[in-house]
């Protein structure tokens, strides 16, 4: 098989479509070559030998490093330089890149090639002392913390003591002869750590780095980045090598990161940032604080307007933002990546909005450009304006939104600590060993670092709040405080971060529901021309309703009636119900339940101004609404004048071994018929009295559990026959429909039966789920973690809907219905109606709608036009 592809010059073995094989780095770097740009020369390692290299316990295909020599000669040639020569090297950057873009969750080595001989042959070649030993004391941090695993905060202290030693500030400042005595101490110090000398020989830094490389496609890391992003484990990532170019020597040169458009806002402006006399690991891993790319206007402007040109070109040639690298050597640019730029939610749609606009892209590629999950960050919350805030620092505003929790020092206390509250991580600077402690905290803080720093680029892609650079903050991690002048904050004290501003504010702060653009309501409208599928909620009051409705909401899927009882003035009426020792008893308890569900359902169709309905009816065992302790027995004894040993004796006699598969739903309602009367005479006489005043309603009453036709005949008969009696009362007649939930497996399967009396299906797969795994929904979390790290299943199928199996029982259920009843109303009602990938599964399987809670309508909305469009 084919290892190396080679790009340089004016052609490039790659192009973009090749992501797959080449990575997106490799891709990338293969298309910029074949458009012309200035791009170092190189050579991609392919994916596929990730795959065989991990395979095979750490074996290379034969006829790896042959192309790998022919390819280092190819450069060689390109360059006019010579891999490991002692007085003109060659010297490479050995970085990973997988299909997927997954900012610095793998590794990279720069200035490889250096020794303690070639590094005389780079400052004579460079004419430039200082710069070489600053490349070598580099490869020595690099190398030995990628390749050797001796940690990085080791070199990190040598650097810091001994910048405190001569009294400087900045790495710049260090001489050359400094420079070189770092190098001596960070060799001492791999020799101490790993009883082995660092490698003099160039070729074998070359083998070494590539095999580290290949090995960080499975660093605990890279491995909780992908399970975050949902990239596959098998994929593998690429190796780039190419030609180094640099930044380090002196102000004639200079590296830098950009965006052709802003990734936290989306406005139409160059963004990025720049330092002069750096190598690029200093603009992202946030060491220094860089100049913002404006000022290389002033400083370097013939080189600012080729960069814009070139960047803007590559915007339009990929048809998206970008986010790329450069670095200027000696007043010549050169383009190290490119890849399409992670961006907040906000900036998303603002760019898609601007792109239709500018005729860049079409509409239905604007709506395949947002994640469904991304809508979800639009909603998160924002700081109060009317908040009356304490602001102690400031930095930059590299995501945005609100933050409010309390103060951790480390990814590790903050998934501890995540679990009894909200978390801020605060970092001097994040790396990517944090991404397990970003993933659970509210919010980032961070002292070092610009806007196109680790900690930004990360944040801004998981949706998450970030403050980055807030040089005025001194950050003790080790003492777990922060100082800022005389205020000291501690770790567990409360803190609120503005995203937006950049402000550090003292305490916690109240948060307010963000208001959406007039660009999100655009992008929505173009969502909506696309989508077929309806899309309604899981709703049991009308604000909750309110709020569906003005995010989109096309009617109620399901209102869960028993939420309505467990209200403190209800509550009683139905314990009451519960402890009766007769039929007239329970009547009398339900009559007085009567007018509050009148009430509620009444708020609902008005609320929901002439869309469907759907109520369900009583669903969850009876035990529910009783006391689980005789403590709370005795309470409610003198709330309703029943002896607490009737009571007790009653809430144990209802209790059930698997109340999930006991007396609930139709069986409840088969068992206790006026507990079904009260519901129907309810939701009809809300109906009426709303039809009377010219209110629109479209009732759909849903018989909950139903495996057996005669269940559903059972209660259907008994609320057709209520329905009537009470439309004779009001002298008026409302359309209404009868329907059933499938939740039972049995109901999809003899679903052509069921069919012939119910109007409309609701599948309720969380229940559908439980049965047809034979999982207990309650009991399942303490192993399906672990099903999802053994891999035995790639989702949570609570989560996500488990298409091979439930999917089956749900094809069969529609097919077998429609079979019997061509307009059979079909939907989805459980968890996985707000699930994207569960809601194209609904739309190819011919359902008419999906329900789920009033915030996950946009998601859903969204899911359902990119649904008609992949198909």
């Amino acid at each position: 098989m084919k290892t190396v592809y080679h790009f340089g010059g004016k052609k490039a073995d790659g192009r973009a479509e090749m992501k797959e094989l080449l990575g997106g780095k490799g891709a990338n770097l293969a298309e910029m070559v074949n458009l012309g740009l200035p791009v170092p020369p190189g050579f991609t390692i392919t994916t596929k030998v990730c795959q065989y290299f991990l395979q095979h316990n750490g074996k290379l295909p034969k006829n790896l490093d042959s192309e790998i020599k022919k390819a280092i000669q190819k450069i060689e040639k390109s360059v006019g330089k010579k891999f490991g020569d002692v007085n003109n090297p060659l010297l490479v950057s050995v970085r990973s890149g997988s299909k997927f873009s997954m900012p610095g969750m793998m590794d990279t080595v720069l200035n490889l090639g250096l020794n303690d001989k070639t590094v005389f042959g780079l400052a004579k070649q460079s004419n430039n002392y200082r710069s070489a030993f600053d490349a070598y004391r580099r490869l020595q941090h690099m190398f030995g913390n990628v390749v050797l695993g001796v940690d990085k905060k080791l070199f990190e202290q040598i650097l810091t003591q001994t910048k405190k030693r001569l009294k400087i500030e900045f790495d710049t400042e260090l001489t050359g002869q400094d420079l070189k005595n770092l190098v001596v101490k960070y060799k001492k110090l791999i020799k101490q750590k790993t009883k082995k000398a660092f490698p003099q020989n160039p070729w074998q830094q070359l083998s070494m780095a590539r095999d580290a490389i290949l090995k960080s496609w499975n660093v605990p890391r890279a491995i909780t980045y992908r399970k975050l992003n949902k990239i596959a484990d098998d994929l593998g990532t690429a190796v780039s090598i190419q030609a180094m170019v640099f930044g380090n020597l002196g102000d004639h040169s200079a590296t830098g990161v950009g965006f052709t458009r802003n990734p936290a806002t989306g406005e139409d402006k160059f963004y990025g940032e720049y330092l002069i006399n750096a190598q690029g690991e200093d603009v992202v891993s946030g060491i220094r604080t860089p100049k913002q790319i404006q000022e290389l206007k002033k400083e370097m402007p013939l080189i600012y307007k080729r960069l814009y040109t070139l960047t803007k070109r590559l915007e339009k040639h990929y048809q998206d933002v970008q986010d790329f690298e450069f670095t200027v050597e000696r007043n010549k640019l050169y383009i190290l990546q490119t890849r399409t730029g992670k961006r907040t939610a906000q900036a998303a749609i603002k760019i898609a909005v601007d792109m239709v606009k500018q005729g860049l892209i079409t509409k239905k590629q604007a709506v395949l450009r947002i994640q469904p999950e991304q809508i979800d960050q639009l909603l998160h919350p924002i700081i109060n304006p009317k908040a009356k805030v304490v602001v102690v620092a400031k930095g930059l505003p590299a995501s945005p939104g609100a933050g409010v929790g309390k103060v951790v020092f480390s990814a590790d206390e903050a998934v501890k600590q995540s679990k009894k509250g909200p978390v801020i991580l605060v970092r001097t600077e994040t790396c990517p060993d944090d991404i397990h402690g970003m993933d659970v905290a509210e919010g980032v803080l961070t002292a070092r670092g610009g806007m196109t720093s680790h900690a930004a680029v990360v944040a801004r892609g998981m949706g998450k709040c970030c403050i980055a650079g807030c040089e005025s903050i001194k950050i003790h991690e080790k003492n777990k405080k922060i100082i800022i002048d005389k205020l000291i904050i501690k770790a567990g004290d409360w803190l609120s971060l503005n995203g937006t501003k950049g402000q550090v504010i003292l305490g916690k702060v109240q948060t307010i529901k963000p208001k959406l653009s007039n660009d999100f309501a655009q992008f929505m409208k173009w969502v909506d021309q696309i989508r077929r599928i309806k899309v309604r909620t899981n709703a049991d009051n009308p604000k909750d309703a309110k709020i569906a409705r003005e995010f989109g909401a096309q009617g109620i899927g399901l209102c869960r009636t028993e939420h309505m009882f467990f209200a403190q003035e209800r509550l009683p009426f139905m314990q009451q119900m519960i402890l009766a020792d007769n039929e007239e008893q329970r009547r009398k308890a339900l009559n007085k339940l009567l007018p509050f569900q009148k009430k509620d359902f009444k708020g609902l169709f008005k609320t929901m101004k002439g869309f469907p309905v759907t109520i369900r009816t009583l669903d969850p065992p009876l035990h529910e609404f009783l006391p689980k302790t005789k403590k709370e027995a005795q309470i409610l004894s003198k709330k309703i004048k029943v002896s607490e040993k009737k009571i007790w004796e009653k809430a144990e006699e209802l209790a059930e071994v698997n109340p999930m598969l006991g007396h609930r739903g139709c069986r409840l309602g088969i068992t206790y018929p006026e507990i079904t009367e009260m519901q129907v005479k309810a939701i009809i006489s809300a109906a009426c009295e709303l039809a009377k005043q010219k209110i629109k309603v479209i009732p759909e009453i849903m018989i909950p559990l139903v495996g057996h036709l005669n269940e559903f005949v059972d209660q259907e008969k008994l609320a057709r026959k209520i329905a009537e009696q009470t439309m004779k009362k009001y002298k008026i007649r409302v359309k209404y429909t009868v329907g059933t939930m499938i939740e039972v497996p049995r109901a999809a399967l003899t679903a052509d039966q069921i069919a012939k009396h119910a109007e409309f299906f609701s599948f309720g797969t969380n229940d559908l789920t439980q049965m047809g795994f034979g999982f207990s929904r309650d009991d399942a979390g303490k192993f399906i973690k672990i099903y999802l790290e053994k891999d035995i299943f790639k989702n949570d199928p609570f989560q996500v809907l488990d298409q091979q199996g439930i999917g089956q029982l749900i094809k069969t259920g529609i097919a077998k219905g429609r079979k019997t009843r061509k307009d059979l109303k079909i939907g989805i009602c459980g968890e996985h109606g707000g699930e994207p990938e569960s809601i194209k599964f609904c739309c190819k399987v011919g359902m008419n709608y999906v329900s789920c809670s009033p915030y996950r309508i946009p998601i859903a909305r969204l899911a359902a036009a990119q649904a008609v469009i992949e198909k």
